[in-house]
């Protein structure tokens, strides 16, 4: 039983048309992914350095980050 109309996959795929959706915009996709990819990396380091900030305008200067980071 075919649902595709299509008997056989033994021909030129040139001729059968569009196999999956949205051909086509494969190169969008990935402008759109790298860009998403980035902007996720930027937000990151700009929530990590608030932190870090914080954390150092919490404990007053750089020595006693350090102690406070070393714990135990």
């Amino acid at each position: 039983m075919s649902t595709t109309g299509i008997e056989s996959w033994a021909v030129d795929l040139k001729d059968v048309g569009a196999i999956y959706p949205l051909q086509g915009l494969e190169g969008l996709f990935v402008i759109i992914g790298v860009v998403l990819w980035l902007g996720w990396h930027v937000m990151q380091m700009r929530a990590e350095k608030a932190d870090y900030d914080d954390t150092v305008s919490r404990h007053g200067d750089d020595a006693s980050v350090n102690e406070a980071l070393e714990g135990d």
